[in-house]
């Protein structure tokens, strides 16, 4: 018998997908956007870019080794709780990390990935 006072109880979960919801390379940013980032503020903006990307939160930290080992970048924030990754470098360097990182992502591991856009 239901009364007036029952309760429904709810229980939510969140399960982490396997896909790459952005990929975007930012050349010749501002260097406001490396101060605003905490990013390295010491390099030749003419030749920089910044890279971004989101995924699911453990991604992250594969997406930081591969950016690392693909080339000559740095590593500016990799959260292994949102899935947020930020590299920078010489825009040649930045997009073939990307490259690299939605590649394996694609090939290896079976993820969902979107393109990569640049501006």
């Amino acid at each position: 018998m239901s009364g007036a006072n029952d309760q429904i109880r709810i229980v939510q979960e969140t399960v982490a997908g396997k896909e790459i919801t952005f990929a975007h390379v930012i050349g010749g940013p501002a260097p406001i956007i490396y101060q605003k980032l905490g990013l390295n503020p010491n390099v030749d903006y003419q030749q920089a870019a910044i890279g971004i990307l989101s995924m699911p939160p453990e991604s992250a930290v594969i997406a930081a080794d591969i950016a690392v080992k693909s080339g000559d970048v740095y590593l500016g924030f990799a959260d292994r709780f949102t899935g947020t990754v930020i590299i920078t470098g010489e825009l040649a360097d930045v997009t073939t990390a990307l490259t690299e990182i939605v590649n394996y992502f694609r090939d290896v591991l079976g993820y969902v990935v979107c393109n990569i856009t640049k501006r």
